[in-house]
């Protein structure tokens, strides 16, 4: 397991002094009030799953008895410089509005295939979920022609594609794993909602926490973890690490900023495009930083 610190140019301070660690969490509290403002004006405008043009399927000059297949992805063309798709998966009681910004950086730089996927709130299971995700990705695959994918997930939704990921079979497919604020090993917070089932999966100590850290050899995906130290929603924040000696793991911190904060900062978003450019060792340098 790797840990690099995030440093992005302009915003780099000397040490992580207690005084002025006091005025970001009141900054980065500020902000995280202001985005969630914002958020709840546009979040109907992501209640609804997003429009895609279905790919013409194809003549193979066979008869198929009037049943429509998906194309075969070994037959369709893919430019030699087109990325994986990317897919992104929001956290909990939230859907893709949360990726606006996040979605319009990435298409800036190139990604030219980028897809939301909206999970029913009323889901209660984080597996049944990841078998949602499965079936998703099979048919971006299919339509696209690409054989792999990569995933941005925001808090809940970085820990049902690590299940996906690792217990689904979800490597073959899943180039690069990206998470914000995830609670890799559980969360002690939001006690008063522990009596939604997958609040408590979320939990240290959950069965599902527990299955996570068995055993993955040969596990192919790469997992890029962005934790916050100004996280209220992940606690202890640290458990917003990837920890698992099976896994290629690159730990980013970022101070500075919260939990909602962390797919909308574009500092965030920088790092995050380089982190799907790369093999994960070029999205910070040792030390301390902040974006903030």
């Amino acid at each position: 397991m790797k840990v690099l610190s995030f440093l992005p140019l302009l915003l780099r301070r000397p040490c992580l002094r207690p005084a002025w660690l006091s005025s970001a969490l009141i900054r980065a509290t500020a902000l995280e009030l202001a985005i969630l403002a914002g958020h709840a004006l546009i979040y109907p405008s992501g209640l609804t799953p997003e429009r895609r043009t279905p790919t013409p399927p194809q003549d193979t000059g066979a008869d198929t008895g009037g049943v429509t297949r998906p194309a075969d992805t070994t037959a369709l063309p893919i430019p030699a410089d087109d990325r994986p798709p990317v897919v992104l998966l929001h956290g909990f009681i939230d859907n893709r509005s949360v990726f606006v910004l996040l979605r319009r950086s990435l298409a800036r730089h190139g990604w030219h295939h980028l897809e939301s996927l909206n999970y029913s709130p009323l889901t209660c299971d984080i597996r049944t979920a990841a078998e949602l995700l499965d079936r998703h990705v099979e048919e971006i695959c299919a339509r696209t022609g690409h054989r792999e994918i990569d995933i941005v997930g925001h808090s809940l939704g970085g820990l049902i594609a690590r299940y996906y990921v690792q217990r689904l079979g979800g490597d073959r497919r899943v180039r690069t794993l990206v998470t914000l604020g995830t609670p890799h090993g559980g969360t002690a917070a939001a006690p008063l909602a522990g009596g939604h089932p997958i609040v408590r999966q979320m939990r240290s100590g959950s069965a599902l926490i527990e299955e996570l850290r068995r055993p993955a050899p040969g596990c192919r995906t790469r997992f890029i973890s962005f934790w916050s130290e100004l996280d209220r929603v992940i606690l202890p924040v640290e458990t917003a690490c990837v920890d698992h000696p099976d896994l290629d793991a690159v730990n980013v911190r970022v101070t500075g900023i919260g939990h909602l904060a962390l797919p909308v900062h574009p500092a965030v978003a920088s790092a995050i495009r380089q982190a799907l450019e790369s093999d994960g060792t070029a999205i910070g340098t040792p030390g301390t930083a902040s974006v903030a």
